[in-house]
């Protein structure tokens, strides 16, 4: 929650992004949810940011990486409805995210080549600049704290499994103790 209202307070990236988050179609990335609980349009926020962050730092260009970071899944589907998309949606996806960004926005050319190589190492399309990189990265690590923590409410949440836990502690020190 601290995290969030930090993000609300940068002024400088949110005008970096702000023609992009105020039009209806990036809005509409609220209503598909990405990992877990959360929806595209919130995971490529957190994205975006952290993106914004570390190549600011760097002194490398954080608006274009802020900017493709902002639309790297603006695939507008259901990814795990099968009847919705095309087979295969990792290898695909950045593509289509970069098609739809470009309808709607002008993009440079290096915001599209890490918009639509976001997703190696899963595709061979590697990364043509730094800032690709970092979004490659960000992304990765973003989408694993986002199931990392929808799994972990999961499995505190039910009591089987805490005691499950308890269970495998007790029969792993007993082994050792053997």
């Amino acid at each position: 929650m601290k995290r969030q209202m930090l993000i609300y307070n940068n002024n400088e990236f949110e005008n970096i992004i702000n023609e992009l988050i105020t039009n209806d179609t990036v809005q509409n990335m609220k209503n598909f949810r990405q990992h877990f609980d959360i929806s595209c349009f919130d995971h490529c926020y957190f994205v975006a940011y952290y993106c914004y962050l570390i190549c600011k730092k760097f002194h490398l260009d954080y608006k274009s990486v802020t900017r493709a970071a902002m639309l790297h899944d603006l695939f507008l589907y259901d990814w795990r409805d099968r009847n919705s998309h095309p087979r295969f949606h990792a290898f695909h996806h950045g593509k289509t995210a970069c098609e739809n960004a470009c309808k709607l926005f002008e993009l440079s050319q290096k915001e599209k080549d890490i918009i639509i190589r976001h997703m190696w190492p899963v595709t061979l399309a590697f990364p043509n600049s730094i800032e690709g990189f970092i979004l490659t990265f960000v992304d990765k690590y973003c989408a694993t704290q986002e199931a990392w923590k929808t799994i972990k409410l999961k499995i505190y949440s039910k009591s089987f499994f805490r005691y499950a836990y308890l269970f495998l502690g007790l029969l792993v020190f007993n082994i050792k103790q053997i």
